[in-house]
């Protein structure tokens, strides 16, 4: 059970993601502000993460030194004060499913600054590391499908939409015009790849500060203090931080509580354990759960090009997840061979965790 426990975890994620997109969205097209959004969720995300990380690792915690900290503070702005204002703002010129279909960016993006910084490795001549090359190149063949190809679209089952809103996607009007919908995708695509470079670099101060629980607080905190900053420059009427028992509540709560402090904690031990690229893999199976709640809550249509890209990106989900899988097990297999003969040897173990 422990084997399967960050599978579980991994979808777990994924599925508090697509609440994300989606309820996010209709908040948005109902009006409310991206830049407020952000410091309400990061603030919700403290409140609950604070109590939790006094509980539970206030004795345990190692010192913070001023450049730990420093370093903590900055990887707040990049990872997330930054990538979610730039994701918001393509979020409010695309939809759900685009903003979940750019996310997809993550894993090949991941897969390359993981290289480059020498936390993954492919070897290409063994069984493993095809599948992993494979399993890549399927979710790159995704993206480029969603991107490129939209095909005919699928009459919805339901025409009732919890969460339509007359300003959706759906509509499109000039809100949502080609050049706005570029404009978005590019947006999300930086807010992406600046994500995933935080992924990366989530895993160096884990190495430094093991503290989970309290790293991820803080970073919580770091970014609702950059993000007030942000909205008082750009959301100077105070009519918009004004918050009604609408929908913008609802996307405040789901957001801070749910992803921004429950979400963040997991992928923070998915990393730990895993690696960043094992965690950046699972993105695809966002974009499917999303496809099918946006249709249904939002009344976006759905196209053939996104659900063959889903299935691509799905297929190279598991392949790399097949060959991760794989090297594990041989890496287990060496280690236990090689342990009894360690000691006499003055050797290391062949494989080392990611």
């Amino acid at each position: 059970m422990d084997g399967k426990k960050p599978y579980m975890i991994l979808i777990f994620i994924q599925l508090m993601y697509t609440g994300f997109y989606v309820i996010s969205k209709a908040a948005f097209d109902d009006g409310l502000s991206s830049y407020v959004f952000i410091v309400y969720r990061q603030a919700a995300a403290s409140i609950l993460l604070m109590p939790l990380a006094i509980i539970f690792e206030r004795r345990s915690a190692p010192p913070l030194s001023f450049l730990l900290l420093l370093k903590v503070f900055m990887h707040a702005m990049v990872g997330i004060t930054l990538s979610m204002i730039m994701y918001n703002i393509g979020l409010i010129y695309t939809s759900a499913t685009v903003g979940s279909a750019t996310s997809n960016t993550i894993p090949v993006i991941t897969f390359f600054l993981a290289l480059l910084l020498r936390m993954e490795t492919i070897n290409l001549k063994s069984l493993s590391g095809v599948a992993k090359a494979l399993g890549l190149a399927l979710c790159l063949a995704g993206i480029m499908t969603i991107a490129f190809y939209t095909g005919p679209h699928l009459n919805p089952l339901i025409h009732y939409h919890p969460l339509g809103h007359k300003t959706s996607s759906t509509s499109h009007g000039p809100a949502h015009s080609k050049q706005n919908w570029m404009k978005g995708s590019f947006i999300m695509v930086t807010a992406t790849t600046t994500w995933s470079f935080a992924l990366v670099v989530q895993g160096i101060l884990l190495n430094e500060y093991p503290s989970k629980l309290l790293l991820t607080t803080l970073q919580c905190l770091f970014s609702t203090v950059q993000s007030f900053f942000v909205a008082m420059i750009f959301e100077r009427d105070i009519s918009r931080w004004k918050i009604g028992l609408d929908i913008g509540l609802l996307a405040i709560l789901y957001s801070g509580f749910v992803v921004s402090g429950v979400s963040f904690y997991l992928q923070t031990w998915c990393i730990n354990k895993k690696g960043p690229v094992f965690l950046a893999m699972s993105t695809p199976l966002a974009l499917i759960f999303t496809i099918i709640c946006s249709s249904f809550f939002l009344g976006e249509l759905i196209y053939l090009g996104s659900l063959l890209g889903g299935v691509l990106m799905v297929g190279g989900l598991y392949t790399v997840l097949w060959g991760k899988g794989k090297e594990d097990m041989i890496c287990e297999s060496m280690n236990e061979d090689a342990k009894n003969s360690v000691e006499e040897r003055g050797a290391t173990s062949p494989c080392h965790p990611v």
